[in-house]
């Protein structure tokens, strides 16, 4: 394996939370989430999103090293996706306050729910070629995520 292809895989399966015996991609979500928790990220919004669209291509192409290096199609171990859609989602959390933890942990709920259910056209996107497919349909679960969670949080303020 070459260093690039070492890379790839590091970064497609988030430093091996991918490789977690049970629901690797709900582990990475609750990785996210406390990543996100611990570094006090509440009513950063922008900068969420600034990671996110970071991680993007290279989150891309991580994942297509991987589609080709385990030798199956969005494999599960594949988790910088989740991880990228999870900030998405996050973004909205408003800022550090009594009771700001129901919204994360609503934002780690709403991620899974439509990163698992993919309504239209979270499903659609999977069909995009390579890593694209991999990461653009859980980018549109995070933003889907993203929409319901600050509609909540303009409502409840």
């Amino acid at each position: 394996m070459t260093i690039q292809d070492r890379a790839g895989v590091y970064l497609g399966t988030a430093f091996g939370a991918g490789y977690f015996p049970v629901g690797p991609g709900t582990f990475a979500s609750v990785a996210t989430v406390a990543a996100c928790v611990g570094a006090q990220a509440a009513g950063h919004g922008w900068t969420m999103l600034g990671v996110a669209a970071i991680l993007f291509l290279p989150g891309c192409w991580a994942a297509a090293v991987c589609e080709r290096l385990f030798q199956q199609h969005d494999p599960g171990r594949v988790v910088i996706d989740e991880v990228i859609g999870q900030l998405i989602t996050l973004a909205a959390v408003p800022a550090a306050g009594a009771g700001v933890w129901k919204y994360w942990l609503g934002g780690l709920i709403l991620f899974r729910v439509f990163d698992i259910f993919k309504p239209w056209p979270v499903r659609q996107l999977e069909r995009l070629p390579g890593g694209y497919g991999i990461v653009t349909d859980d980018v549109m679960a995070g933003f889907y995520g993203f929409g319901v969670l600050k509609v909540v949080s303009l409502v409840t303020a």
